[in-house]
């Protein structure tokens, strides 16, 4: 089985598949907004855990089933998803170095300019209106993204001790 940085790549398919479940997983009306990007941020934690493994393509990938799921217009999270993947891609050796709190407020930059494209694209289709509540997910996303990076590296751990 393929190895890279302690984390095997069916383990990474299989948290980026729940993410996958995460984000679609129906909410109450008012808390949709609130919703953490989950297929961002499991993007973000493979692409900086193991860079050479995760990146564009697993972005394209789920952003299709995204995109299928949701009946989206076919491309769109793709396109979305694909830029975070690059965007991570770019950022990766200082992310790595930064404090949990550094690398809170990059994933708020990251999903945020993520989130503008796609609010962007969704408005050229006709899809929505403009607003700023579409940055909510991005800060829900930064203001969870300490404990959820602490827990898969504890994760990760005990899987390797094993």
């Amino acid at each position: 089985m393929a190895r890279v940085s302690g984390i095997s790549l069916p383990a990474v398919w299989l948290a980026l598949l729940l993410a996958l479940c995460l984000q679609v997983m129906p909410l109450a009306e008012g808390w949709q907004m609130y919703r953490p990007d989950w297929l961002g941020l499991m993007l973000i934690y493979g692409c900086m855990r193991a860079p050479e493994r995760v990146g564009v393509l697993h972005g394209f990938v789920l952003g299709l089933l995204l995109d299928l799921i949701q009946g989206h217009v076919l491309g769109q999270s793709a396109l979305v998803l694909s830029l975070l993947g690059f965007l991570c891609a770019l950022v990766y050796p200082r992310f790595r170095r930064y404090s949990l709190l550094q690398q809170a407020v990059l994933v708020l930059v990251l999903l945020g300019i993520v989130q503008l494209l796609e609010q962007w694209v969704r408005t050229l289709w006709g899809d929505s209106a403009i607003h700023l509540a579409f940055l909510l997910p991005a800060v829900t996303s930064a203001l969870l993204w300490p404990w959820l990076a602490t827990l898969l590296r504890v994760l990760e751990g005990r899987r390797g001790s094993q």
